[in-house]
């Protein structure tokens, strides 16, 4: 009973907090605009508050993997980053932009804490036997908080003004607070595993997801194939808006693709696949499929056709890829290998859609090709970075998971 209160006081927290990272990006860029009337405002906010998450995924990852009670850390990474957006709040119009910016990349170095921070603990809290059920439930707080988040930045945006979206992001930030703080604490480590320079504890979890055959082919797929969801993600309100004529519809697609991602993931929730390698180079070609649809898409019943194949393969690529991670992350570097990774992937889609802005005013249909051809050569990457037996496995796996012979979570069918 204590363990299931504890799994509902982790999903609660981490959608809530969750939601509130989706609103912080368009809330700012909405702010800025509004307050300032200068589009380059809004967006310098919202670059600021991205670019620094590769800096802070790796470090924060490692002082939650130091520290006997992760879920305090968590906690306040939590009330930094809402102080953060907070001040953001209060002074702009007030304080120089470029100060602001300044806030704004501080409070991105603990956006990382609000994705990867909170799976890292997911072990403490269902046990290692519980790990696949819980993953897939952990996946659909993702998919919950990318539908919610935006939808509900626009709305309130819309019938309250630009602050107030702003506002209600950083309460729910702070509500996770209290699910962060009463987190399980961790096993004691052995006296002799103290761990060294933070530069080396940063190094050892690189290491280990090159070193490590199913971290590093669910790292280096999902980093392409992330660069070819930001160009789908920028290109879908596009092309909405050229098969209808109404620019507003165009984020029906992208409400079409997290509704499905949404679905697909509460589908597999109820019966976890035993391998979710699998399930990665799966949903890699169903990104694929559903992008080159979008390409070819003559109308909009296409187009929303499109996005539900693309939400299909989405939702299932990011549990199966957190599934991947708690089977084969050393223990004592769990939580920075969930950090880098969604550093990883956040620097992966600004990449992506950066490029999708100049690939879309040459050709929409070209940048739909390109999405397409990024998922295609991320389903590559999967067959050249893995091994099909004799995974390597992580060197103190008593502080992990233990798995079968087929890799499976032990305690899961193989």
């Amino acid at each position: 009973m204590m363990r299931r209160y504890r799994f509902g006081g982790y999903l609660v927290g981490a959608v809530t907090a969750r939601t509130g990272d989706e609103m912080s990006g368009p809330a700012l860029l909405l702010l800025g605009l509004s307050l300032t009337g200068s589009p380059a405002t809004g967006a310098s906010l919202l670059a600021g508050l991205t670019v620094s998450s590769a800096v802070g995924g790796p470090i924060f990852g490692v002082l939650l993997d130091r520290s006997p009670r992760p879920g305090r850390l968590l906690a306040a990474a939590l009330a930094a980053y809402a102080c953060g957006l907070l001040l953001i709040l209060l002074a702009l119009g007030h304080a120089p932009v470029a100060l602001l910016v300044g806030v704004a990349v501080l409070a991105g170095l603990l956006g990382p804490a609000l994705a990867g921070g909170w799976t890292a603990q997911l072990p403490l809290v269902v046990g290692e036997a519980g790990i696949g059920r819980g993953s897939m439930l952990d996946g659909l707080t993702y998919n919950l908080a990318s539908l919610t988040g935006p939808a509900l930045t626009g709305v309130l945006a819309t019938v309250a003004g630009a602050p107030v979206p702003v506002a209600v992001s950083i309460a729910l930030v702070l509500l996770a607070f209290p699910a962060a703080w009463s987190l399980p604490a961790r096993p004691a480590r052995p006296a002799g595993d103290r761990g060294g320079p933070l530069w080396r504890e940063v190094a050892a979890g690189f290491s280990s997801i090159a070193r490590i055959a199913g971290l590093r082919r669910a790292t280096v797929t999902t980093m392409v194939s992330f660069a070819g969801v930001g160009v789908l993600v920028v290109c879908s309100p596009l092309l909405g808006s050229e098969l209808t004529g109404e620019a507003g519809h165009g984020a029906v697609l992208l409400s079409a693709l997290a509704v499905s991602a949404l679905a697909a993931n509460a589908l597999l929730a109820r019966r976890p696949p035993a391998v979710p390698d699998r399930v990665i180079l799966i949903s890699t070609l169903l990104l694929a499929a559903g992008s080159a649809l979008a390409a070819v898409a003559g109308s909009p019943a296409v187009a929303v056709a499109a996005a539900v194949v693309a939400g299909a393969g989405q939702g299932p690529q990011l549990t199966a890829v957190l599934a991947v991670r708690h089977r084969d992350a050393p223990g004592r570097l769990r939580g920075q290998i969930f950090t880098t990774a969604a550093s990883l992937k956040i620097t992966s889609f600004a990449a992506g859609s950066a490029i999708a802005g100049p690939l879309a005013a040459w050709s929409l249909t070209g940048a739909l090709c390109a999405a397409a051809g990024l998922q295609l050569l991320a389903a590559l990457a999967y067959l050249l970075t893995g091994r099909r037996s004799g995974q390597e496995l992580p060197p103190d796996r008593p502080h992990g998971l233990l798995v079968g012979p087929s890799g499976a979570p032990a305690g899961q069918p193989e």
